[in-house]
């Protein structure tokens, strides 16, 4: 994916088994915790280099000291900056007293050490991107247990609503981001949690207890999971990650398990993270190790180290992401490894009937790096189908008495030529201001092996999904035209997106995706643009509905056109303007039923099927196309 798209979050949590002195003492490393969050967060950099942010709580610390605390970077290379100022009070201190030193003493020389630790990596979709908006988010107080440190991988489609509710209740938001939103509204249920414990309807032994007594109590017994059924009114995708200041913690994932998250359990501790091979790395374990945290459930931490999965909301239909499995998530997951080759695999026997079963005039390669274990997939299923092809041509000469040893020579030795015919400059910036001279730069992003395509030959260049096809124009078409093929064919390892995304995506304008210029165009030509005057006054006679109560309009745009044809018309509409080369453009993408073999498990494809886990969804898809005909940029949620 050559776009650029603001996505996702990363998502890191530490809660302690052992106490301070333990790391202390037998492993001779007290700031074992913070260096086993830093390799969370590093290990999931790809998930967000807009900002990132930690937040820790400090158990034992004597009255009138801070016991939780934040510490948030917008600037380049965030993780590092915050590690820095987190870990430099260490170097002042040599080894010997970092061992011998008293833990609380211990943890007021450090302020972010602590047995609670929350990390968090972000992208911003929207809202910019400066320090105020980085997770976790804090709702302070002076009660311990009533304070609360939020962070999350989601979005949600309905927060203008919940924070309405919420002024409702008497309470006035902040801003009405849904970070914001969210956390007031599991801070809201949090205080209700300690109304409900502290009165006379609450549990009986309670009625005795008076003062610090009684605040140490409800502290306990603060039933975690019946606090996050709140989330129940949430309509989006999500996994929350929360703390509270008496040392309690939690890990919410959403019903229909759309964002993704795991957990493990090791004797120092439990950690969770938003990709399986982050905590894999960062405590040295088999992947096979790591759990998946169960859509609709949440992972809750006591305070003394007790903890269970629990399910607080649901069940609902699972629908994870698949976007995570073709280009979000790192590809070191064996799962998710195998799977981008199975992708590739899919691809195979259509690429070779685009390019006619012609090998020897047929080079094939990929761009960006993201797409290299697709790439991997689709040359192993290619060297099988002409293996098995040439060798049906072999056996049917030799049942016809006319084998000889030219044909042997031709036939039992097929070679697939596969190159590395571009490499990304990961240096060049492109932040000029000027738009001309950015495209002159963007043209040169990637730079070209000169001699792996000889002049005529078929190029066909595996990218793992195309979205606006912005780059592919500006960039990567123009980039690999002056290898002077006869022919260029953009395979995507994904289908063609159609639909927008609000449950974590930045890719909420429907007239941003190429696959929806394309079919825009195909109408105009057919003269059927009446149809898009149809889908409007469908969309505005049910946009006064309830979410539940919508349909999927917008789809009747693309039902006319087959998937060839929305892939011819996308090679026409990523051709840069006075390209000199005259060579021919296609663009062949994976079916919906081909990624479906590949990825069984993972049925989240709204943005290619329309089809939304949510109610919401619909919503902001029929808000999408109101916008577009309107000629609003405004995103729709």
């Amino acid at each position: 994916m050559g776009d650029r798209l603001t996505h996702e979050c990363g998502l890191a949590m530490i809660r302690l088994l052992k106490p301070i002195e333990w790391f202390q003492s037998e492993l001779g490393d007290p700031l074992w915790p913070l260096r086993r969050l830093y390799l969370l967060m590093e290990k999931q950099h790809n998930r967000g280099q807009d900002g990132a942010g930690i937040a820790v709580v400090r158990r034992g610390m004597p009255p009138g000291e801070q016991f939780i605390d934040r510490l948030r970077s917008a600037k380049r290379s965030p993780v590092e900056r915050i590690f820095a100022k987190a870990l430099g009070p260490a170097q002042r201190l040599g080894a010997d007293e970092l061992r011998r030193m008293h833990p609380v003493e211990l943890k007021r020389r450090l302020p972010f050490l602590g047995e609670v630790l929350l990390g968090h990596l972000r992208y911003g979709t929207h809202s910019g991107d400066g320090t105020d908006l980085c997770h976790p988010y804090l709702r302070r107080s002076s009660v311990a247990s009533r304070n609360l440190a939020l962070a999350g991988n989601f979005n949600l489609t309905n927060a203008a609503e919940l924070f309405d509710r919420l002024v409702s209740y008497g309470i006035h938001p902040i801003g009405d981001a849904d970070t914001g939103v969210v956390l007031e509204k599991i801070g809201h249920s949090l205080d209700r949690e300690h109304d409900f414990l502290a009165s006379t309807s609450g549990p009986g032994s309670f009625r005795n207890l008076d003062g610090d007594e009684l605040a140490q109590e409800v502290s306990r017994q603060i039933d975690v999971p019946r606090v996050l059924r709140t989330a129940e009114s949430f309509d989006g995708g999500f996994v929350l990650g929360g703390m509270l200041g008496n040392g309690d913690a939690f890990v919410l994932r959403d019903a229909a398990g759309i964002r993704p998250a795991f957990w493990v359990r090791t004797p120092e501790a439990i950690a969770v993270a938003s990709e399986r091979p982050a905590l894999a790395a960062a405590f040295g374990i088999p992947p096979r190790d790591v759990e998946e945290l169960p859509p609709g459930h949440v992972l809750a931490m006591k305070a003394d180290g007790t903890h269970a999965v629990t399910r607080v909301l649901g069940p609902a239909p699972e629908r994870q992401c698949t976007f995570e499995r073709i280009y979000f998530s790192r590809g070191n997951d064996p799962d998710i490894y195998e799977e981008r080759k199975a992708l590739g695999r899919e691809l195979a026997r259509r690429v070779l009937d685009a390019v006619e079963w012609d090998i020897e005039r047929t080079v094939f390669g990929y761009i960006p790096n993201t797409s290299e274990t697709a790439y991997l997939g689709l040359l192993q299923e290619l060297e099988r189908l002409v293996a098995e092809r040439s060798a049906e041509r072999m056996c049917a000469l030799l049942r016809a008495g006319t084998l000889g040893e030219d044909d042997i020579r031709r036939l039992a030795y097929p070679r697939i030529r596969a190159e590395k015919v571009a490499t990304k400059d990961q240096k060049l910036r492109t932040f000029i201001t000027s738009d001309s001279a950015r495209k002159d730069l963007v043209s040169h992003v990637y730079d070209i092996t000169r001699g792996t395509v000889r002049p005529g030959d078929t190029l066909v260049v595996v990218d793992d999904s195309i979205v606006r096809g912005t780059t592919l124009r500006d960039s990567v078409v123009t980039m690999l035209s002056r290898l002077e093929p006869g022919r260029i064919v953009i395979a995507s390892s994904a289908p063609p997106i159609k639909y927008p995304d609000c449950y974590g995506i930045d890719m909420s304008q429907l007239g941003r995706f190429i696959a929806f210029e394309a079919a825009v165009a195909l109408l105009a030509e057919r003269g059927r643009q009446s149809v898009l005057a149809e889908v409007e006054e469908r969309c505005r006679a049910q946009a006064h509905l309830p979410p539940e109560r919508m349909c999927n309009e917008v789809r009747a745009i693309y039902e006319p056109f087959s998937l060839d044809e929305i892939g011819a018309k996308v090679g026409e509409l990523i051709r840069a303007p006075g390209l000199p080369w005259r060579g021919r453009l296609d663009v062949l993408y994976q079916s919906v039923d081909g990624l479906r073999a590949a990825m069984p498990r993972f049925t989240g494809d709204w943005y290619f099927t329309g089809d939304y886990p949510t109610p919401g969804g619909l919503r902001v898809l029929n808000t999408a196309y109101l916008r577009w005909r309107a000629g609003d940029e405004r995103r729709a949620y």
